[in-house]
């Protein structure tokens, strides 16, 4: 937000605490902008519980249908979200991101002025599991590098787990590139000659299992986003396949198409 559209963002002064019954703008809508403006403006931070439905009902003279409206209106566009017999509260806002594919997370979040901090978790040479072979097109229990990375925000707030394989016949010597100051993308080009030329990708939903939930502060519960691609070079030699779990509640990734 720029600081210009900040500043017109009404205060905790300005915010009306009565509805215009009178106007021509229905009452759900006064009390949406009502109820966003508190969030927009600070007044109620993230993770805050706000007003249930028969708080809003004395404060504003609304009824629970309307009340109810607004507030699932307020969750569809991410600014609430419910607990189930705890209330509603203040959503974090979600960093929105391009597929890592086409820019590296870390330089994209740094871009937008992210303190970024990437730690190893694992790498190494591994046999390729049938999994991975298939992604890569090699035999099962094939030579791997496998290179296992935890993105963290300031504060040490982990958002995403990376874990990419790439052939070790591709990229002999990878295990002593720095990879949690350099783009793996860029040590594959740069070092070994293995340039993006294609990009297969799919996305889906799932939960952390125990692992990735310890490793990510997190509950079973929270919903995560799997991305994971295949890479192959111009003239179609697959040489790398990653799988990145993507804190649902943190992230939300954007794709653009030229048609």
């Amino acid at each position: 937000m720029t600081s210009s559209a900040a500043s017109e963002l009404p205060t905790s002064a300005t915010i009306p605490t009565v509805l215009d019954r009178d106007g021509a703008t229905p009452i759900y809508i006064q009390l949406a902008q009502v109820l966003r403006a508190r969030i927009e403006n600070g007044e109620w931070q993230p993770g805050q519980r706000i007003p249930s439905e028969n708080e809003l009902n004395r404060m504003y003279g609304v009824s629970r249908m309307t009340a109810r409206q607004v507030l699932a209106q307020l969750v569809n566009e991410d600014l609430l979200f419910r607990v189930q017999g705890k209330g509603t509260f203040v959503a974090h806002r979600k960093i929105s991101t391009r597929s890592p594919a086409y820019m590296g997370i870390r330089e994209q979040l740094e871009g937008m002025g992210y303190a970024v901090q990437t730690k190893i978790l694992k790498e190494g040479i591994v046999p390729a599991d049938g999994r991975v072979a298939e992604a890569l097109r090699l035999m099962p229990g094939e030579d791997v590098y496998e290179i296992r990375r935890i993105r963290l925000l300031p504060d040490d707030e982990p958002i995403s787990i990376h874990t990419s394989y790439v052939p070790a016949a591709l990229a002999p010597g990878l295990e002593a590139a720095d990879l949690t100051s350099r783009q793996l993308c860029v040590v594959l080009e740069s070092e070994h000659g293995l340039r993006m030329g294609h990009i297969d990708e799919t996305l889906e939903s799932t939960l952390p299992s125990p692992a990735a939930a310890s490793e990510l502060g997190i509950k079973r519960s929270t919903p995560l986003l799997l991305l994971s691609h295949q890479i192959s070079d111009p003239g179609g030699k697959l040489f790398e396949y990653s799988r990145i779990l993507f804190r649902g509640d943190k992230i939300r990734l954007q794709f653009h198409y030229d048609l």
